[in-house]
């Protein structure tokens, strides 16, 4: 079974689970977890729908955090037991800078979210015509990896001003090493964009700050 959790075990201090809860976290997940804490914190304050769901065993090819979904509510799901690949994004990053990486991750995630939230999953911005086909399906995914990739940046230069670039460099990093051009996570083109952080907006409400940076990309990318 999936241990599932409750927004309510987070704060926004280090003090962030009930003993009851945190009782059946490894200390990964907990380091994980304390990382992603302010981007949950904030997810609870605008009342989105997230469920915590920690897989007692990583099935293959799982990525340490992503973002599902199911009856109405988004589902972040942690897969870090039995993940030899779970911090391989980690790699090479001081210890000391990690944690704000993970925290990235999980405000690129917490996009997924507010898109989901909204019904407008793969759905285009106003004023744009979608065509049929798996192109256009691979675009769309291609799409959201974007958006979620810009509310990430944003949040950064919103919470950790001084840390953008480190950031930025990171994310770079590794969108360019997708190995296909079009690839769903080849979101590129939007970061181009978002080399200079001033171009976000006034990032004090990161899903709307990013989303004439996300529609000029859309118009860019082929």
């Amino acid at each position: 079974m999936r241990l599932s959790l409750h927004l309510a075990f987070f704060t926004c201090s280090t003090a962030l689970f009930t003993a009851a809860g945190a009782a059946d976290l490894t200390a990964q997940e907990v380091r994980w977890l304390k990382a992603a804490s302010p981007v949950l914190a904030y997810s609870q304050a605008l009342k989105l729908p997230v469920d915590i769901t920690v897989q007692p065993q990583a099935r293959p090819n799982d990525v340490a955090l992503a973002m599902g979904f199911g009856n109405g509510r988004c589902k972040l799901v942690l897969s870090l037991r039995g993940n030899p690949d779970a911090e391989r994004v980690l790699a090479g990053i001081p210890a000391a800078q990690q944690d704000l990486l993970i925290e990235t991750m999980a405000a690129h995630e917490l996009g997924h979210c507010w898109r989901y939230a909204q019904r407008a999953w793969h759905a285009l911005p106003a004023g744009f015509v979608a065509n049929d086909g798996k192109a256009a399906a691979d675009s769309a995914a291609r799409r959201e990896e974007a958006y979620a990739d810009l509310v990430a940046l944003a949040w950064t230069q919103w919470r950790h001003p001084g840390q953008y670039g480190q950031v930025y460099r990171w994310m770079r990093s590794l969108r360019d090493s997708v190995p296909l051009s079009g690839n769903s996570h080849d979101t590129r083109t939007w970061l181009h964009l978002a080399g200079d952080p001033q171009r976000l907006g006034v990032v004090a409400q990161p899903f709307a700050d990013v989303a004439t940076l996300w529609r000029e990309g859309i118009v860019q990318d082929k």
